[in-house]
């Protein structure tokens, strides 16, 4: 069932959201723990969608029966999970190299990168102050990468190659809006990509050697269910465009991970990089305000 955006619950919507933010930094972390750990990161993308795929079957299953299955755009549903996989793929290798501060900066690009996609694919129209905006933030980009110097590292390229993907697959979340609803959108992002990875995952498949290493498997799927989930949850109470500077709480939670897991503070061009990604993300989001204001 649908329910309409409520303004006078927008505290809710920020809390919710701010929580589901959490879940997603916390699969970073379990993903880089994993793959530092000698798990292979294609095991590990087979896993996250695998414990997933399992969930939405346990929890929409008895309620919508096998209409979860049916989608009326299956080949938009498929373009659409293509930039959910190969988000992952990318980040869960990425990560094995980079600081999570780092991956998770250059992801914050994503909304400046959407804002130029919706122009062709969704025929939007992005005014000059908007553009010089995006120009902004992807010298934010530029900073954090410092694909300039000796210590720009290559790992970055796999991070910039995520982005794109989570980018094109926010975009085919828009163009699928009110098309299909949320069980049967779960269904696709969650089981083909488990599908598609899965030959990759058992060629190179190890035993995890631990149990803590079993029971993150598990868990990483399971915190990418309930993190999409409540986010959709998140939306009924509050417009999107409203809450969307949430999205920068995950540096917080990644600055956190980062240094009490892993031991590595942001460095000084990482905050910098960042800080120039938010203020344009920023500013793109009170510019889109202001102009449905209008």
């Amino acid at each position: 069932m649908n329910v309409a955006p409520r303004e006078d619950r927008i505290g809710l919507a920020i809390a919710i959201l701010a929580v589901s933010f959490f879940l997603f930094a916390s699969m970073d972390t379990i993903a880089k723990v994993l793959v530092t750990s000698g798990i292979p990161p294609s095991q590990v993308v087979f896993m996250r969608f695998l414990s997933h795929a399992l969930v939405v079957l346990a929890f929409f299953l008895p309620q919508y029966g096998t209409t979860i299955f049916r989608s009326t755009a299956p080949k938009l549903q498929l373009l659409r999970t293509l930039g959910l996989l190969g988000s992952t793929v990318f980040n869960f290798i990425a990560v094995g190299y980079l600081p999570l501060t780092v991956t998770i900066s250059i992801f914050f690009a994503s909304p400046l990168l959407v804002c130029l996609m919706s122009i062709p694919m969704l025929g939007e129209k992005v005014g000059i102050r908007r553009l010089i905006s995006v120009f902004v933030g992807f010298v934010g980009v530029l900073v954090i990468t410092q694909a300039w110097s000796a210590d720009f590292q290559w790992a970055m390229l796999l991070s910039l190659a995520a982005m794109v993907c989570a980018s094109f697959y926010f975009v085919m979340t828009r163009v699928l809006a009110g098309t299909d609803n949320s069980p049967v959108s779960q269904v696709y992002a969650s089981w083909l990509p488990m599908i598609a990875v899965a030959p990759f995952g058992f060629t190179v498949w190890i035993a995890p050697a631990f149990w803590w290493q079993w029971v993150l498997l598990v868990l990483i799927g399971v915190l990418g269910f309930v993190g999409h989930y409540i986010l959709t949850i998140a939306y009924r109470y509050a417009q999107a465009s409203r809450v969307a500077p949430v999205v920068y709480s995950q540096i917080i939670y990644a600055t956190f991970f980062s240094w009490y897991i892993f031991g590595a503070a942001p460095t000084s061009t990482t905050a910098i990089g960042t800080a120039i990604i938010v203020a344009s993300g920023i500013y793109i989001w009170l510019r889109e305000r202001a102009v449905a204001a209008e």
